[in-house]
């Protein structure tokens, strides 16, 4: 039962004659093909069940003896609201280690943990399985993050198409396995299609990008999670899109991703979208129109209970019940495709013990994930910390006690969390000693008691600051500041999005006041979004962006402070100087936004991000200097650390057309890799890159294009630290 705003859907389950004793129904059958099993089911239910069916939360048919289903879970970064999982850094962190492999790692744990804990409900609660129980999983969230004021961005993998597609890839193997017949949980990305802010007007709000923004910024994402990780589901979005709501254009749901993509699996509306169409869209004037016109379009389940309507809906003749079938099957062959219908003694995922969920192997890769998202902004030669000549380290900010800030948004319940503050006790040694001081909050309001408390809170920090050797101040954002449709307005934050995207003034006064006292001070930043910090960027001799960096954050950012772990995060997004930086939120062009397009100078550039050793690039080539669309390039360089550290570093491609007859972005991502370098070696890569990457939007053929002519190949350390540049001819041959 869902109660929408007054609208009261309440679930009724006809009764029916119940198969012969003894016989084995065919959809129960593991021997059919797949198909037959789905047509038999779908065969035997009655019009009213069909519409239950497709709603998320799926109710039993004992006459059939059908299992109730839920579909709606979660696992953006580890298993959530579901109890004590696993929690690796948010995705915004996930992305910033530029660590495909590593992704892929980290969603094989996440379905192993989420097949535990089905495993564990369902044998409890006769094969049923209830919200945040099941094995369909919304997740992961592929939008564009392409304005930093969008609270949800931090689900995101950035502001790149490129980098969030094999970033997306990555996770969605991971999740949904290899078995050639079972799925080890299904995958859905989400939100399709442009959604990403503002949250306040979500439901109603109408995005028209111009049309190769849609194709060249909003789309490919999608397309490679439906190519090359063949996810199983998609998640319609909120938003119009030129006027028709995402979920019920049949451009979005049939033309492209099924007719053009080649999706097989199906398609979900976000939670209450159907509703949206009627009551703040008003597109349609009933859920009757709304729901059958969603289902036509090709949207096959609702997150809600607004397809109950379609009985009703096909008695009026606005759809008919064989079209209501089509999605019917698809949302059963879910089911099936996890194994739910057959015996779990052949289902090799359904055997997961309940022992393999949460287990120090499964911690100590949130641990590397978390070590790896970390990304050094700036170093003047304070980091790392020398243990041996600190007595007292000041550690400030109301960050770095917060278990929230460790965990982000959508995430599940960390069994032995380790605060940043938590870290800094455990490996400063046993010479120094660690206080601490809040300093105020991270954001506030303009009335007299709060200002009166927060200047308390200052001089407690401060004078904390002038007894110690060193001050590490943890502060940035958290998921009560930005986060999913939050309605806070304090201090520039609106609807869980940011009005502005400076570092807040309360924060802002209390580094001047830190910095004031002589002391070195480190700036850990902690946020799902870039923020300006002109001051900072400027005054702060050391600067660490740690996200929302996961159940064992408080570890890494520790071993990053102390040079235990060499940092080589990167920037995912880009940090502007200034909301002015950036064109109205509400505008969807990307003219000026991203690496790709911005015209100014960025704080921190994309893929930026420094280490505690020297790279040096050399010998960098292509295997070929002129090619055709259709061919794939192969670039090499020789990566030498010339540092007395072991490290990382992340190879990064980028093209560019020199001279194109079309309007194209300054430079795009296309290739990259993270490798280990010991010190004193060199490593050589080699990145392969198809030219059909080089692809860009004809708006005059309505098809993608590679255009001939001369491009450059761009290797380097960043999208503002090139290395090389390496001339490339692309004829129109064939």
């Amino acid at each position: 039962m869902v109660l929408f705003s007054g609208l009261l859907l309440t679930a009724r389950v006809s009764a029916g004659d119940s198969p012969p004793a003894g016989t084995i129904p065919l959809w129960k059958d593991a021997s059919q093909p797949l198909d037959v099993r789905v047509h038999d089911l779908v065969g035997q239910l009655t019009l009213q069940e069909k519409a239950l069916q497709i709603c998320n939360d799926a109710p039993a048919i004992p006459r059939l003896g059908l299992p109730a289903y839920d579909y709606w879970n979660e696992c953006l970064h580890g298993v959530a609201r579901n109890g004590v999982a696993t929690v690796f850094p948010q995705a915004i962190g996930m992305a910033a280690t530029w660590d495909a492999p590593l992704l892929h790692k980290a969603g094989d744990v996440v379905a192993t943990e989420a097949r535990a804990k089905n495993r564990a409900y369902a044998e409890a609660h006769n094969g049923d399985s209830a919200n945040y129980t099941g094995l369909t999983f919304w997740s992961p969230n592929i939008n564009l993050f392409r304005d930093p004021r969008w609270g949800r961005g931090q689900e995101t993998y950035g502001e790149d198409p490129f980098l969030t597609a094999q970033m997306a890839v990555a996770y969605i193997r991971g999740l949904q396995g290899d078995d050639p017949k079972y799925l080890k949980v299904m995958a859905c990305a989400k939100h399709f299609a442009v959604h990403s802010g503002p949250e306040a007007v979500r439901h109603q709000f109408n995005a028209e990008p111009p049309e190769r923004d849609l194709y060249e910024s909003y789309l490919p994402q999608f397309e490679a999670a439906v190519r090359e990780g063949h996810v199983g589901a998609v998640m319609g979005a909120y938003n119009q899109l030129y006027g028709q709501p995402a979920c019920a254009s049949s451009v979005l749901l049939s033309d492209l991703l099924r007719h053009e993509w080649g999706f097989r699996g199906h398609v979900v509306s976000d939670c209450g979208a159907i509703y949206d169409m009627v009551v703040f869209q008003k597109f349609v004037g009933s859920f009757e129109e709304a729901s059958a016109q969603a289902i036509k379009a090709g949207c096959d389940l609702t997150c809600g209970s607004e397809y109950q309507s379609l009985t009703n809906a096909v008695n009026d003749g606005l759809i008919t019940e064989r079209e209501i079938d089509v999605s019917v099957g698809r949302i059963l062959e879910a089911r099936f495709k996890l194994g739910l219908f057959d015996p779990p003694a052949i289902v090799p995922y359904a055997q997961i013990p309940t022992t393999e969920n949460d287990t120090p192997e499964h911690a100590a890769l949130a641990l590397q994930v978390a070590r790896e998202s970390i990304v050094l902004l700036k170093n003047e030669g304070l980091l790392p910390l020398n243990r041996a000549k600190l007595r007292r380290i000041a550690v400030v900010g109301a960050n770095a006690g917060s278990i929230s800030t460790l965990l982000g948004n959508y995430f599940g319940t960390p069994s032995h969390p380790v605060t940043i503050l938590d870290g800094i006790r455990r490996l400063a040694g046993p010479n120094a000693e660690v206080v601490f001081e809040p300093g105020g909050p991270l954001s506030t309001s303009d009335d007299d008691t709060n200002k009166a408390a927060n200047a308390v809170a200052l001089t407690k920090a401060v004078a904390a600051a002038r007894t110690a050797d060193v001050v590490i101040y943890v502060g940035g954002l958290s998921p009560q500041l930005e986060g999913e449709d939050l309605h806070v307005a304090d201090d520039g934050f609106h609807g869980g999005d940011r009005t502005h995207i400076e570092l807040p003034t309360v924060q802002l006064d209390l580094l001047k006041a830190l910095h004031a006292t002589g002391k070195p001070v480190v700036f850990v930043n902690c946020s799902g979004s870039a923020i300006a910090m002109p001051w900072a960027a400027q005054k702060i001799p050391a600067i660490v962006q740690a996200w929302y960096p996961g159940q064992s954050g408080g570890v890494a950012v520790a071993e990053i402070l102390f040079g235990d772990a060499n940092p080589a995060g990167r920037l995912p997004v880009t940090f502007y100087r200034s909301t002015e930086d950036l064109p109205a939120f509400t505008n969807y062009a990307m003219a000026n936004r991203t690496y790709r397009y911005f015209g100014g100078q960025p704080l921190f550039a994309f893929g930026r991000g420094l280490s505690y050793t020297r790279f040096k690039y050399k010998s960098a080539q292509l295997d070929h200097p002129r090619v055709s669309a259709g061919d794939t390039i192969r670039v090499s360089v020789e990566v030498a650390n010339r540092g007395a550290q072991d490290g990382d570093e992340v190879v990064q491609v980028y093209f560019r057309h020199v001279k194109s007859a079309f309007a194209q972005a300054r430079q795009s991502l296309c290739g990259f890799q993270r490798i280990a370098v010991p010190h004193g070696q060199t490593a050589r890569v080699e990145i392969e890159v198809p030219v059909k990457q080089f692809r860009f939007w004809d708006t005059q053929k309505k098809q993608y294009t590679v255009e001939p002519g001369q491009y450059e190949i761009l290797v380097g350390a960043a999208s503002d630290d090139i290395r090389a540049r390496l001339p490339l001819s692309v004829t129109d041959e064939k």
